[in-house]
């Protein structure tokens, strides 16, 4: 029987393994109180800080983002608001711009929204025209002084 065991266990042992790495989620290790703790993955409070940052943060994202960062137009942003995303609340700013294309000409700026989980940029979204809807833009100059 010894011999038998010693055949299958390293088989069982990996499936374990690797059905746990297969859960899709974060890492997460359980608290005293039987309270899942994540230390890779989103939090999943409600409660969002307000992203202080989020100005400069975006400029950041597009200056790599874009093939070429120089001669955007017609730049406007909303402030950063409450919405739900994938069935969380999110802070979201909206901003709307057209980028030069690479032989020179403009398309006509469309819509993208700017997530923040946990006060910190996370994604941009763009084809935003659903989940801005309703917002208030005002000038957005720096995004017209970009550099590479």
């Amino acid at each position: 029987m010894g011999m038998g065991r010693s055949r299958w266990w390293p088989a069982v042992t990996l499936a374990l393994l690797l059905a746990g790495c297969a859960s899709g989620g974060p890492a997460a290790f359980v608290s005293e109180d039987n309270r899942a703790i994540s230390y890779t993955g989103d939090r999943g409070e409600a409660n969002q800080p307000f992203p202080a940052n989020y100005r400069s943060e975006i400029l950041a994202y597009l200056r790599t983002y874009l093939n070429n960062p120089v001669g955007v137009r017609d730049g406007v942003m909303a402030e950063p608001v409450q919405r739900t995303v994938g069935g969380r609340l999110r802070y979201v700013a909206c901003l709307r711009f057209a980028a030069r294309e690479s032989d020179g000409s403009y398309r006509p700026a469309r819509e993208r929204a700017a997530i923040y989980v946990d006060g910190r940029f996370d994604r941009m979204i763009e084809d935003a025209a659903e989940l801005c809807a309703a917002s208030t833009y005002a000038p957005f100059p720096e995004l017209a002084a970009l550099t590479r």
